[in-house]
């Protein structure tokens, strides 16, 4: 057990001497005087010491008369907000105390006697870290979900969930799933019911801080946040079998290209199924050897937009020009000519959907290899929410 664990325990037992014994000496609350009244009031604090547990509302309690006004600092010269209780007894923070962090209290009661406390709450043995996707203003395309990879394990599924907040300004309706990133390390991504409505605004608050994210993952020690806008209505269609790229706006289709993708019956099939642009790469350095194909390539490839982890592109391929529109004879990407390649890079967005069909493919894209929880159904990706 990590001693952060321990004081968090300490802590628990604190809290109990606290409303029920004020004075003492070595391991008693801490207490102090609210004016001169001969009844001594006196407040408890149920976090105590240099070493008291992080990870639980602070609790401040009155032993006589009517609390008026609470104040917990911490040593960054932040505020710690709270409620006083309907019989003005105790005063509970709205927010759990973080690991690592000095707090000073300050009461007030009725008389306008005054009394304060201290405490420092323990540093944590691991701090687990995040990282999200889309970046801060980004815009993006309608299937963009959010994205959370984290640095260690996440045990305590549900109590992070509950505190990753999603605000639409069209109250769009959507739900958290977990899985395995494609690194190996937990990931949680929020996506809509549906497609985004081009112009949603949608914010992320991942109110994370003193949150413990369980055994061998460690303590969240900040709040995170991000933003996005959704941009134009458009998907690409690629069908494998007829060789054509089709790019669709707002329903109607703004281009027809002819392409050649992975060469079916093998390895070097491209996947079917709905996936999201996750970036636009320019020019690139594509080797075979990095997807496991040996040495069958090594090129510079202009126009690269990616679509998975393990390497599906869609991407300019003059070297293919001959299987344009006619035969699938690339190691796995969708290729077009250059000017047809450009066109489709300067068009598309990221977090635009690109919907592979076709018999032509090696099976559909996993759910991690990129963006592919569009290839759930709503009620199996909900099923995926740690709050089900």
């Amino acid at each position: 057990m990590s001693r952060i664990r321990n004081a968090a325990i300490a802590g628990t037992a604190v809290l109990t001497a606290a409303l029920t014994a004020c004075s003492g000496g070595g391991s008693a609350p801490a207490a102090a005087e609210v004016g001169a009244a001969p009844a001594k009031a006196v407040i408890s604090v149920n976090l105590q010491g240099k070493q008291a547990g992080a990870g639980v509302p602070v609790k401040v309690t009155l032993t006589e008369g009517k609390l008026t006004e609470v104040t917990v600092i911490d040593s960054k010269g932040a505020r710690l907000t709270g409620r006083i209780s309907a019989d003005k007894k105790s005063w509970t923070s709205d927010r759990i105390a973080v690991p690592g962090t000095s707090y000073t209290v300050e009461a007030k009661d009725e008389r306008g006697g005054s009394a304060k406390a201290d405490f420092t709450t323990a540093r944590p043995d691991t701090v687990n870290k995040l990282t999200l996707v889309p970046g801060k203003n980004s815009m993006v395309g309608i299937a963009q979900p959010l994205s959370i990879v984290f640095d260690h394990p996440v045990k305590n599924k549900a109590e992070v969930e509950k505190h990753l907040k999603v605000t639409t300004s069209n109250r769009t309706e959507g739900s958290w799933g977990w899985m395995q990133d494609w690194s190996g390390k937990d990931r949680a991504d929020w996506r809509p019911k549906e497609y985004w409505k081009p112009d949603t605004k949608v914010t992320l608050n991942a109110d994370l801080n003193g949150i413990d994210s369980g055994a061998g993952g460690g303590w969240f020690v900040r709040d995170y946040t991000t933003n996005l806008t959704v941009g134009k209505n458009q998907i690409v269609k690629v069908d494998l079998d007829n060789h054509r790229l089709k790019l669709v706006r707002d329903g109607q289709e703004i281009k027809d290209v002819p392409m050649s993708a992975g060469t079916p019956g093998g390895e070097k099939a491209s996947w079917r199924g709905r996936t999201v642009l996750m970036s636009k790469e320019g020019t690139i350095n594509m080797r075979s050897e990095t997807v496991g194909l040996g040495d069958a390539y090594d090129k510079m490839v202009d126009y690269s937009m990616r679509l998975t982890w393990s390497g599906m592109y869609a991407h300019a391929a003059p070297w293919n020009a001959g299987y344009f529109g006619s035969a699938n004879r690339s190691s796995g990407c969708i290729g077009m000519s250059d000017a047809d390649a450009r066109w489709v890079y300067d068009q598309v967005q990221v977090g635009d959907p690109f919907e592979v069909t076709g018999d032509d493919a090696k099976g559909t894209q996993a759910l991690n290899n990129g963006y592919g929880e569009w290839n759930l159904s709503w009620s199996e990706w909900q099923a995926k929410s740690a709050l089900r």
